[in-house]
């Protein structure tokens, strides 16, 4: 089957997304993932609303009609999550901002699918035409999100040589690809699945924060050795405060607990310094232990999501929109913090 385990997880089981842990997606760091998860449904959803079909019907009925005949199931697609995060580790600043945009959009926009965009889905499958439009401009999202699922799926068939049928359900865009691969691939299909589901490791020296600390930690010493004591403050203070107002603002605008406010205020000043104290992820978990997401917010998060208004109502969708917005605010705060300091300098 062209499913990987959440996906066919989330096909057989309505509740799913209702069983979910916010806080523990926040602590493991997969904020993003389930934010393309949930454009992703959304997307499903819109479709299945104006076609009057239930997006992966098919692969559900050939699912239930194995079990049903006792027949054993293989999941052979590649886990959604990993091809996301290939993708954003193979895309530059400018494709993450794109792509990052287009995942809002999809969430937010309520416009029907075009007619383009169904005839993509009736040649490919759901990840891909959701992605289409990305793809069709980067050359590196088109090879994670269709090409490298193509020769993942095709290993995967490999590994199932030894049995005497196999009868695989796939997407009629996977087809070419497929055999393709299945002719013409030699290598060993465990060496193959491993390449393609390896995730680059971020450099073991963390290169940025340690400018950015070197940069702020030298400009104060600088103010000081400068002008005293006073200008070493007046520096610190004005980055504390372009940085930690501004994520501050971020959380607020997102409808945040007083204390997830003041967290994102407190973590802000710090985001540059080290990754486990991003001032979005910060102000997310806080507001996530102070309003726990109910069960009606998360069977009510695709509809929410569509509207304005449901963002600030749904619990969940509110946590999303604190972990960007201050992220956002952060990220605003650090330049504007770190132009004023240079200018101080310089000046």
């Amino acid at each position: 089957m062209e499913l990987d385990a959440g996906r066919l997880q989330s096909l057989t089981d309505p509740d799913l997304l209702a069983k979910m842990d916010i806080v523990q997606v926040i602590r493991d760091g997969k904020t993003h993932v389930f934010a393309a998860n949930l454009a992703l449904s959304t997307y499903q959803r819109r479709l299945a609303e104006q076609l009057d079909v239930e997006p992966g019907a098919e692969l559900k009925a050939a699912v239930e009609d194995a079990r049903a005949l006792g027949l054993p199931v293989k999941l052979i697609d590649r886990e959604v999550g990993l091809t996301f995060r290939r993708a954003m580790q193979r895309l530059g600043w400018w494709g993450r901002a794109r792509t990052g945009a287009g995942i809002l959009v999809a969430m937010f926009g309520d416009e029907e699918v075009g007619d383009d965009e169904i005839e993509k889905l009736k040649q490919g499958d759901m990840l891909e035409a959701s992605f289409s439009e990305f793809a069709s401009h980067s050359p590196a999202l088109y090879e994670t999100v269709i090409a490298e699922r193509d020769r993942y799926m095709a290993a995967r068939l490999r590994q199932e040589r030894d049995a005497a049928h196999v009868l695989a359900v796939v997407g009629a865009g996977h087809l070419p690809g497929l055999a393709r691969h299945l002719a013409e691939d030699q290598e060993e299909p465990a060496g193959v699945m491993g390449e393609l589901e390896a995730v680059r490791e971020k450099s073991g020296f963390p290169w940025m924060e340690t400018i950015i600390g070197a940069f702020l930690l030298g400009g104060f010493a600088w103010g000081i050795w400068q002008g005293g004591i006073d200008v070493g403050a007046d520096l610190l203070l004005q980055w504390v405060l372009a940085t930690g107002l501004l994520g501050a603002l971020g959380c607020a605008i997102a409808g945040g607990h007083p204390l997830s406010i003041l967290a994102a205020f407190v973590a802000s000043p710090l985001t540059p310094l080290h990754p486990a104290l991003a001032s979005g992820t910060v102000s997310a978990f806080v507001e996530a232990t102070l309003r726990k997401p109910t069960y009606a917010d998360f069977m009510a998060l695709r509809d929410d999501v569509q509207t304005l208004k449901g963002w600030w109502r749904n619990r969940v969708a509110r946590i999303l929109l604190n972990f960007f917005l201050t992220s956002l605010g952060t990220a605003i705060g650090v330049w504007t913090g770190g132009l004023r300091m240079l200018g101080k300098l310089v000046g």
